[in-house]
């Protein structure tokens, strides 16, 4: 048992720890309970009631999914390589469960040639149907036309299956060229000496 000053007490009864409970003034908790005996501290009930709830939603806010932006280039002049490097970010943004905003921005004349930006957004969605959906159509905001990629829980999940299972049929391959590799080599056995057949004249 753990006492209400945070020192070990060791095991002793459970009468007797709720005695020291009471005159304490404060509870009885039980805050491990897969041990044997289970693991008890003298403390506020409420109070813990109130940090642990804390707490706990702490980690939530910290696992809520974020909105991530990519930009798919200054301009719509940007390289397939470039592009292809946007892509494999969102992928990565997507698979750790966070939406993302792809942006495509426009220079100067190039608001007359919007149709070349919406054909590129169509294409990176297409890239990555396989684990998000848009949310819309592309939009113009000013010089920006952008649309919000929403991730896709279960195509996600059986992406990573699929990944995992890939990865381990590469590791065992691996693995067996390596012990292949490691095999002493048979050499083959020596052919009999030829015999001499004697002449008869």
């Amino acid at each position: 048992m753990i006492n209400e000053h945070n020192e070990q007490v060791g095991v002793i009864e459970t009468r007797e720890a709720l005695r020291m409970a009471e005159e304490a003034g404060l509870d009885l908790v039980e805050i491990q309970a897969d041990v044997r005996p289970p693991l008890c501290k003298i403390m506020d009930y409420g109070k813990y009631r109130f940090e642990l709830s804390k707490k706990q939603k702490g980690q939530n806010a910290g696992k809520a999914s974020e909105l991530k932006e990519v930009r798919l280039g200054r301009s719509i002049k940007i390289d397939d390589h470039d592009v292809q490097i946007r892509v494999n970010q969102a992928r990565k943004f997507l698979m750790e469960g966070h939406k993302v905003l792809l942006v495509q921005n426009f220079r100067g004349r190039e608001m007359a040639h919007r149709e070349i930006g919406e054909q590129r957004m169509k294409e990176v969605c297409e890239q990555l149907a396989d684990i998000a959906k848009p949310d819309g159509f592309p939009k113009l905001a000013g010089r920006r036309m952008n649309v919000v990629l929403m991730p896709d829980k279960t195509k996600i999940e059986a992406a990573k299956r699929a990944i995992a299972k890939e990865k381990a049929a590469a590791e065992k391959a691996k693995a067996a060229e390596k012990g292949e590799a490691n095999m002493p080599q048979q050499k083959p056995a020596p052919e009999p000496e030829a015999q001499g057949v004697e002449s008869r004249e």
